[in-house]
């Protein structure tokens, strides 16, 4: 007898180095949409940072769980042209790397959020360094490339190999458009019983 069963696929197909996530699982009570170096020292350091709101907020209007880590000390609030458009977590952070010494893992832990699409101001800086120190605590992650904005962008590829490197050993990289094609894809097939 044979049982039926819905298949899904549940990957960002056309991201690199691998489809992302690694487990196929692109359940919305695990991810999270974090977004780093949304404050007006990143903001006014970075290339032109307007080019990454609008694929922010297509992300953040269907990333159920929206977290905005503000770094340093910086206070002064961004232009109103950076809001999103969705209810957020705002979490502070001392360094560079949005986990340091502020309540993210935290916040993202309580939420069950272990898969996280990264995006946000200082591609080469907080959003690396962030990457970098999700991956360390275990999260899987994959940067929403075109809702970055850099520092530097010519060290915009610099970036994306080493976050490929050694097979996706930071995570993956993907489009906007690559990673909400997935998040909308429907549930394949269901087998005849």
């Amino acid at each position: 007898m044979r049982t039926s069963r819905i298949v899904r696929t549940g990957h960002v197909e056309g991201a690199t180095p691998y489809p992302w996530p690694y487990d196929a699982d692109l359940s919305p009570t695990r991810l999270a949409l974090v977004v780093v170096g949304w404050d007006q020292y990143w903001w006014s350091a970075c290339d032109q940072p307007r080019r990454a709101v609008g694929q922010l907020r297509r992300l953040a209007s269907s990333i159920a769980t929206l977290v905005v880590v503000r770094h340093g000390t910086a206070a002064d609030p961004l232009p109103p042209e950076a809001d999103l458009g969705a209810p957020a977590v705002d979490v502070a952070a001392v360094g560079v790397d949005g986990f340091h010494a502020g309540p993210l893992d935290a916040v993202l832990r309580r939420r069950g959020a272990d898969h996280l699409v990264l995006a946000g101001s200082g591609l080469e800086g907080p959003v690396h360094s962030t990457l970098r120190s999700a991956n360390d605590r275990g999260y899987e992650c994959i940067v929403a490339l075109d809702a970055c904005s850099a520092v530097d962008p010519s060290l915009t590829p610099r970036a994306v190999s080493m976050i490929e490197m050694s097979g996706g050993i930071f995570g993956a990289v993907a489009t906007t458009d690559q990673i909400l094609a997935a998040l909308s894809a429907p549930d394949q097939g269901a087998n005849p019983p």
